[in-house]
Formats: C-alpha cells, structure tokens, sequence
C-alpha cells in the first residue's frame, strides 16, 4: 500500500493517527454532532487503549483541524462544520469514509474547476523543461498502470502535483489534498482501468494537458484540464447511478 494513500484505508497508520482518524471520523459523521462534548478522557483511554501523552497529541491534533475546542470547566466540544478545515488532507479523508454523496462530489469537481484549469493555464507560461519532462512520464505510468487502480491512481495523482508545481503559485500547489481525494473517489469507485476506452480515453486527456502546455498555450492547457476533471466526474456519475447514491 503506497503511503499517498494510507489515510484512506487506515493501513499501517500509528496509534496518534488511529486515534486521530477515528475520533475525526466519528465527528464528521455525526456521531458526535456539533455542540455537543466529545467523550471524558477516562473513556477515550478505555476506547483505544492509549496513554494519557498519545490522548493529548490527538486532541491537539483535531483542535488544529478546527473539529473541536477545549475549554476550562466546560470540556472539549465539537465544532460547527464551518470551522473544520477541508483543505486538510486528514480531514478530507475522514469525509471520504463518511462516503461520497451527490453534494460532496459536486463541491471537489467545482473546486478543481476554479483552480486546475488556471494552474494548468500557468504552467504553460512557466513550466521548465523538466517538468515537462516528468509530465510526460507521469503520463506514461498512467498508459502502463492498466491492471492496476492503484498504480494509475497513484500515477494521476503525481500528474497533477507536477502541474501545482509548475504552475509556479505556492497556493495552488496546497490544494494537492483536495485532488487526491478527488482522485480516491475515482480510484474506489470508477477507474479508468476498468474498461479500456476509458483507460485509452483519461491517458488521451493528459497528454493534451502535456501538449498544451509544452506549445504555452494557456488556452489550451485550461480547456484540457477541464476536459479532464469533467470526465473523472462523468465516470464517478456513472458508476453511482448504476449503485445507487
């Protein structure tokens, strides 16, 4: 299991992160809603099995991400979901196991719509040729990875952290969490790799984002990345309607 990846499945995580992440789910589930207290140390300890010292760590970690606040003679509350921060790669994670609903997956594809295209847009301007480079090879284990959603998820997702990077805006590059949980929605649900068309059809799409942006073309670049992000969306649509939402 590939450790861009672990925060989803739970594997081989520490005890501060299973913690985290169980506490973190349950809270963004509704286990423990808004306004109301988390459960006292003593049973939390009992729960996990953990040390005071671990317990401390975990609740600063969730404090950090905006779930929870501590306070003096009142105990440690929830948080209005307005305060948890999405952009935290943990937090995105715990919302994935909550599952992927319709409002859910239409809020990752209209945030990759308002960012992706223009990064893609300024890596045509700015991209060296090493990066261009490494796109292309990111492309190419994209067109490999055919009996593997992993290795072609994994693959998708570097594709796209170069294009942060290339993009040569430090903000941009920050929204990697939301893109790789986006990509995760496509890896568990709908992958490319399952049907060749589809697999032929999202290599096609990247490596016009390539071409475009090698060319500087800005326009082109923005279009492609969008071409792209729609026909992940298409896909994870398709497979819910057969499911089910």
């Amino acid at each position: 299991m590939s450790s861009k990846f672990q925060r989803y499945t739970g594997a081989t995580l520490s005890s501060h992160d299973q913690v985290a992440r169980a506490l973190g789910a349950d809270i963004i589930t509704g286990v423990y809603p808004p306004g109301t207290k988390i459960p006292p140390e003593a049973d939390i300890l009992e729960r996990f099995g953990i040390s005071r010292t671990v317990l401390r760590e975990v609740l600063k970690t969730l404090t950090a991400k905006g779930l929870i606040v501590s306070k003096t003679r009142v105990g440690t509350k929830v948080l209005d979901e307005a305060n948890w921060n999405m952009f935290d790669s943990d937090v995105l994670s715990w919302r994935v196991a909550s599952g992927f609903n319709t409002e859910f997956r239409r809020d990752l594809t209209e945030i990759r719509l308002a960012i992706e295209p223009e990064a893609a847009a300024l890596a045509a301007q700015r991209a060296t040729p090493e990066q261009i480079a490494l796109l292309r090879k990111r492309v190419e284990a994209m067109r490999d990875a055919r009996d593997s959603r992993m290795a072609f998820a994994e693959a998708d997702l570097a594709f796209h952290q170069v294009i942060g990077n290339a993009s040569g805006n430090s903000l941009m590059r920050s929204i990697s969490g939301v893109i790789e949980t986006a990509l995760v929605a496509s890896f568990t649900m709908a992958s490319p790799v399952d049907e060749d068309a589809e697999h032929e059809k999202s290599v096609g799409l990247h490596a016009r984002i390539v071409d475009a942006i090698e060319a500087g073309d800005c326009d082109a670049a923005r279009d492609a990345m969008r071409n792209t992000i729609g026909h992940g969306r298409q896909r994870i649509d398709r497979a819910t309607d057969t499911k089910g939402d």
